[in-house]
């Protein structure tokens, strides 16, 4: 029919804007979790390490800084604080080791605005 012509070209383009937008959602998301994920990671090592009997909760963070310039981008942790948490105590008298990371997300679309991810690492501390 005459009055569908070009019709194809238009339903094209309003659907690819869809799916380009439905991906970068996605893989936006995707990197969040990820920059996530390796937060957590790295508070942990760096609180296990810093519970160790030789160790000072410093130790820790150099580890954890260690641990983030290994997986995320240097500019990304250049952005982001590592700091050691005042000791705490269990119940049961066992000393607590942490480490707070704190740190922007990383986005696909810098006009969406900052989002700041911030985890924290335990372990119990090594007794003499």
């Amino acid at each position: 029919m005459r009055g569908d012509r070009g019709a194809a070209v238009v339903e094209f383009t309003l659907v690819s804007v869809l799916l380009v937008g439905l991906f970068l959602g996605v893989l936006q998301v995707g990197l969040v979790l990820h920059a996530r994920n390796v937060m957590v990671s790295a508070a942990q090592e760096g609180a296990r390490f810093a519970a160790n009997a030789d160790r000072t909760p410093a130790d820790g963070v150099l580890r954890t800084r260690d641990a983030l310039s290994g997986s995320l981008g240097a500019d990304l942790v250049a952005r982001t604080d590592v700091e050691p948490l005042p000791p705490t105590t269990t119940p049961n008298g066992a000393r607590v080791v942490g480490i707070r990371v704190s740190g922007p997300a990383p986005w696909v679309l810098r006009a969406v605005g900052q989002l700041t991810i911030t985890v924290e690492g335990h372990a119990l501390e090594e007794g003499p």
